[in-house]
């Protein structure tokens, strides 16, 4: 058996760990049998020589072991679907996609997280609406599975623990893109739940991770590999992420952009990767027999109107009283009256005549970060309110002097500076290029599983 120091070693040298080896190392790390400088010294190594597939795999199984390993009904057999997003600007495709699978016959323990970057994440916009509890013990998200279909919750401290100690130091230790301990850190999670089937959004482009379709794909196809390793039907869609998804950014405004939607008023690109990761799990768990079949029926569950009596079951069972439930969920509904408002509104104008040709979906992150729509570090609270709303749409013709975004704020208010860089984000071109900037699809690629 070596020791600790002659496993960083081997892997150091571009060694190829053996199974017993990693799992003496995860098991040490789960134990706090290790020193912290080792764990990271061990990471460093990963992140410089990298893990073949077969390291990766017993990796992600041995943390996805470290704790709790959650457990279903068998009647609930095959039924069993998550997914996952790398992140991006107006990601809110879960509050949409998880009561559609929900009204499809899955079961859907969506376990999502923070956001640590720009906007908030899943559980960030869930917790604008005053009572969601993200909070569940795995027994009460099984009740929640049995009446609604759907959770959104946050993760148990059961689950996953070596994850939590090796996010911290890869943090510390500048290897958080290091593809082996993302795909670890990542499918753990979701072998954890003990799934049958699990869709991968994901990103590449301006405002993602992975800027270029090639490195996006790379990770996508390990994440594929290693989750259909693990027993888990793995499929992954590889979509661009250069402007936002939707119109609405930050935490409240995609709320709302949210249940627009789920009453069959949301725009074609949220709806476009909501059918399309939706109806990949459709397939993969045989519950229709191709992916046509599979968007249809998702769609049908949006649109129909079947997804928001599961979102407004949804919130009623994880916290929020009844009547505020259904008034989100109500028809010309003043979502204000439930949800908070920013103090200051603004809207900003086109500088010309022109066609929309782009829209600089990392610029209004980063500056909406700013204004405090994100968080920099873990604990620090989000302002639920601040955001902002598109009003013009690519390849759309516009007059200068027309308002193309809403800036929704608190005090202090964006500085000038600020209020440049959202205006130089929006790209106008003349008539002439509308040809060429008609509507692009958002999913570029589908990676789906081998058959089984």
């Amino acid at each position: 058996m070596l020791s600790i120091p002659d496993l960083i070693k081997k892997k150091r040298d571009g060694g190829v760990l053996t199974d017993e080896q990693v799992t003496t190392f995860i098991r040490a790390v789960t134990d706090k049998t290790i020193q912290d400088c080792q764990t990271g010294a061990m990471l460093m190594a990963i992140w410089q020589k990298g893990m073949v597939v077969k390291e990766t795999e017993t990796l992600t199984r041995e943390m996805m072991k470290s704790g709790e390993v959650m457990s279903w009904p068998k009647e609930w057999a095959g039924l069993m679907v998550d997914k996952h997003s790398t992140g991006g600007v107006g990601d809110k495709v879960s509050l949409v996609l998880a009561p559609a699978l929900a009204a499809c016959g899955c079961k859907v323990p969506m376990i999502s997280g923070r956001g640590l970057a720009h906007t908030g994440g899943t559980l960030d916009k869930l917790e604008s609406i005053p009572g969601f509890t993200i909070q569940q013990s795995t027994a009460q998200i099984q009740k929640i599975l049995g009446s609604v279909g759907c959770c959104i919750v946050g993760q148990t401290e059961r689950l996953v623990p070596a994850d939590r100690v090796l996010y911290a130091l890869r943090d510390a230790t500048s290897t958080v893109d290091s593809l082996p301990l993302i795909t670890g850190s990542i499918i753990s999670k979701k072998g954890a739940e003990s799934l049958n089937a699990l869709v991968l959004d994901v990103k590449f482009g301006r405002a993602a991770l992975y800027k270029d379709l090639d490195s996006a794909k790379e990770l996508a196809q390990s994440m594929v590999n290693v989750g259909n390793g693990l027993g888990m039907r793995t499929g992954a869609v590889l979509s661009c992420m250069d402007a936002t998804i939707g119109r609405c950014v930050g935490n409240s405004l995609e709320v709302i952009e949210s249940l627009e939607t789920l009453k069959g008023k949301g725009p074609e690109d949220l709806m476009e990767l909501v059918i399309t990761l939706g109806g990949m799990l459709l397939m993969m768990t045989d519950l229709v027999s191709n992916l046509s079949e599979g968007r249809k029926k998702i769609s049908d569950a949006v649109t129909g109107g079947a997804a928001l009596s599961k979102f407004q079951a949804m919130m009623e069972v994880q916290g929020v009283a009844k009547d505020v439930a259904q008034s989100l969920c109500s028809p010309n509904t003043d979502y204000h009256r439930v949800l908070r408002k920013a103090a200051h509104q603004t809207e900003l104008t086109t500088p010309a005549d022109g066609v929309v040709v782009d829209v600089d979906g990392l610029v209004l992150a980063e500056i909406l970060h700013k204004l405090g729509a994100g968080r920099s570090m873990v604990g620090e609270p989000v302002n639920h309110s601040v955001g902002a709303e598109l009003l013009v749409s690519l390849g759309q013709k516009v007059k200068k002097g027309v308002p193309w975004m809403r800036l929704h704020y608190e005090d202090p208010a964006p500085t000038p500076d600020q209020i440049q860089r959202l205006q130089n984000a929006l790209s106008l071109g003349t008539d002439k290029n509308k040809p060429t900037q008609q509507k692009q699809t958002l999913v570029k690629e589908v990676l789906l599983p081998q058959n089984k």
